[in-house]
């Protein structure tokens, strides 16, 4: 061997390899939007293409990996600084799912859904369903959940009255005042809120650019929340239209449900009913008209004592056209509906099984009847479908429904195809606390309620607080590893479909008002009093959950009069009553240009988001999509900060200008047009204490030295 030709060979590689850059992981991008997969939601049998970013020449080889098999993948084209590989996949009728892995020289790293790790994790794989498709229109669509009851009253002649019936105990509540505040025990307390409050106040919805309304339930049920189904025909009455209004108050006497003639006539007579039902039927039609989505409450894990099935009031035992309820009668035709524990005390069998041990909530037994999985199955058609045309379902305590988890899952997947098939385009989302992965599958929901990877990060990054105020980790606040650490661990159980069309709220009904818990005060209503959840709040910091509300990925929604300064504590005290004339009106201006900007740039709406900052009360991003680019800086604490920050990964280029959408501060906020250089990729800017600052680079900026010039790879 000639050792002095071989050790210059040697030298010339050591050379050549001390020439090229450093390997830069910040360059590496992929994920499941449609710039990354193509398409982004395929079919069965279909072909895919996946692609990886890297920084330009900067990179050996990068592998797609599947079911531990590497594939090289090929550079396909290159811009002034990334190079783009492709992978072509064919695909089966099952799940795939996969990560990448990256080589420069000697270097290895792996790319999965948390970015550049050095673990190989399954649990973070990329995840392509064949078949799986959710609605485009719920695809960052901007919803607002009204509470009907609290929201606005239309109709003086459908209140509930008070000594109307009894429930838990006491008679029902009218109340006078709109604007007293909700009590400690509030579930019999009505307010007069109903869906012709809904209709008169549509102007007002579309004035501010929602896309849809969630409705919680409206079917009858004798509480306010109406979790708790008395009749799942039927719209109820008291939120519709009583055009029969006979019968007698509990009053003279009167202590039981049977003898309460005016509400057994208000919600069993046929006139009501269908007079209640043809309203909402309008409605619907008139929301459609204006370009806005309805859907609707299913609680389906469990029912009420009122119901007819069950008949625990014996409201229906005696009206007209109803049969016997369970309760009532052994022989009744919904007995197997519902699991009793003793088959000797009929009649007036109080021995049945209640959801969590309530009485008031029995427990719907589907394995001991398929006539009534065939009956839940029929309500979810019906309401989807003509004359009714709600366009989805949100499913209270969705994994709760059943006795077993194989039938939990069965469950599901019937009632998504009986859905399906009467309304393609409907959405399923449900109600879940913790992993929501083996529903989202593909077969079962669509998506859920985003409480983990939006609702809880977001809220303990900001204020502190857990989400019913109950406790305060001052280790949590500001603490931007905690909050990037949650989102990228939550949001590994979506694949992009449930992740684009997640419910991202920051308030609820069964939490407390985010407003209220930037007073970082613990409490409920019972121990600090409905007072002090208005006070010491930080209107700022609220704006600053907005502005991230509305440009993360999902569903942005409004819970109302959220946008309009609503305090409260957590369930019933986050109930309050919509403020009618004494709104907020900068707080609802500032939602309205939220939700402009997250409607006029698409990066928003479908884009990819990427991690650019991470510091003690400090978080940026990035959403952005081949041709659009935003970037989102959020500076929590109580001074100013300046950061130079790198914007170029993103795919900004290196020399341009980016432009201010949005500047909140505690000083207010401004759409003022300002812009700020880019210069070797980065910006310098100086972030007000507690602010959100939203920046936007346009595609036909003039960008100086710096240009797309794509070359492809053959």
């Amino acid at each position: 061997m000639d050792v002095n030709r071989f050790m210059k060979a040697e030298h010339n590689l050591q050379y050549l390899a001390s020439m090229r850059p450093v390997f830069n992981k910040r360059a590496l991008f992929s994920d499941m939007t449609e710039d990354y997969v193509s398409p982004s939601e395929p079919s069965a049998y279909e072909e895919i293409t996946i692609r990886f970013r890297a920084g330009k020449n900067n990179i050996d080889r990068v592998f797609f990996v599947c079911k531990g098999v590497r594939h090289l993948m090929f550079k396909r084209y290159s811009d002034d600084n990334f190079d783009y590989y492709t992978h072509e996949q064919q695909l089966e009728n099952e799940r795939v799912d996969y990560h990448f892995i990256v080589q420069q020289g000697r270097l290895e790293c792996i790319y999965d859904r948390r970015g550049v790790v050095t673990d190989e994790n399954s649990y973070y794989d990329f995840a392509v369903i064949p078949g799986f498709k959710t609605p485009d229109w719920a695809k960052g669509a901007v919803m607002y959940q009204i509470y009907v009851d609290r929201f606005c009253k239309g109709d003086q002649s459908n209140d509930v009255l008070t000594n109307e019936y009894k429930y838990i105990g006491s008679n029902s509540v009218h109340v006078e005042d709109w604007y007293s505040n909700p009590e400690q025990m509030d579930v019999r307390r009505f307010y007069g809120g109903d869906l012709q409050g809904v209709m008169d106040k549509l102007d007002y919805l579309e004035d501010l650019g929602i896309d849809v309304i969630y409705f919680n339930p409206l079917f009858v049920s004798p509480s306010n929340h109406k979790y708790d189904i008395q009749d799942y025909d039927n719209i109820d009455p008291h939120l519709g239209k009583i055009v029969n209004d006979g019968g007698e108050l509990l009053e003279n006497g009167r202590t039981e449900n049977s003898q309460a003639t005016r509400y057994i006539n208000r919600v069993s007579n046929r006139e009501n009913l269908d007079a209640s039902n043809a309203f909402f039927a309008k409605l619907v039609e008139e929301v459609h008209r204006r370009g806005i989505k309805v859907i609707l409450d299913g609680v389906f894990n469990h029912c009420g004592s009122f119901n007819k099935w069950m008949d625990r009031e014996r409201i229906y035992e005696n009206a007209p056209g109803y049969e016997k309820g369970a309760y009532v009668s052994a022989d009744s035709p919904y007995k197997d509906y519902f699991h009793f524990y003793d088959g000797n005390k009929w009649p007036y069998n109080g021995t049945y099984d209640g959801w969590w041990g309530n009485d008031t909530l029995p427990k719907l037994n589907y394995e001991g009847s398929r006539q009534l999985v065939d009956y839940i199955l029929y309500i979810g058609r019906k309401w989807v479908s003509p004359p009714y045309n709600a366009d989805g379902w949100r499913l209270d305590v969705a994994a709760d429904l059943g006795h077993s988890p194989e039938f939990n899952h069965h469950f599901w997947q019937e009632f998504r195809r009986a859905v399906k098939q009467a309304n393609p385009n409907a959405i399923i989302l449900a109600e879940h606390y913790g992993d929501p992965k083996e529903w989202l599958k593909g077969n079962e929901w669509d998506t859920v309620m985003n409480y983990d990877a939006f609702m809880e990060p977001v809220t303990w990054f900001l204020t502190g607080m857990q989400k019913h105020s109950d406790d305060y980790r001052e280790d949590l606040r500001g603490n931007a590893d905690s909050f990037w650490g949650a989102m990228r661990h939550h949001n590994s159980s979506f694949t992009m479909p449930s992740y684009m069309v997640a419910m991202n709220e920051l308030s609820n009904h069964d939490h407390s008002r985010f407003l209220t818990r930037t007073n970082r005060r613990v409490g409920r209503i019972n121990t600090l009093g409905a007072a002090a959840a208005n006070e010491g709040v930080n209107k700022a910091v609220m704006r600053e959950a907005v502005a991230i509300q509305m440009t993360w990925v999902g569903a942005p929604t409004i819970y109302y009069g959220d946008e309009a300064g609503v305090c409260g504590f957590t369930d019933p005290d986050s109930r309050r009553t919509y403020p009618w004339g004494r709104e907020d009106l900068e707080l609802i201006r500032f939602h309205k240009e939220m939700i402009r900007i997250h409607k006029e740039n698409e990066e928003f709406r479908t884009g990819s988001l990427k991690f650019m900052l991470g510091e003690y009360n400090l978080i940026g991003y990035g959403r952005f999509n081949r041709n659009e680019q935003s970037v989102v800086l959020i500076n929590n604490n109580d001074h100013p900060v300046t950061k130079d920050l790198s914007v170029w990964e993103i795919g900004i280029p290196k020399e341009t200008i980016l432009h201010q959408l949005m500047l909140s501060s505690d000083e207010g906020f401004t759409t003022e047009k300002r812009e700020y250089p880019v210069i070797g990729g980065k910006i310098t800017i100086t972030l007000p204490k507690t602010s959100a600052v939203v920046l936007k680079h346009y595609s036909d900026d003039l960008d100086f030295g710096g240009s797309l010039n794509l070359t492809f790879q053959i």
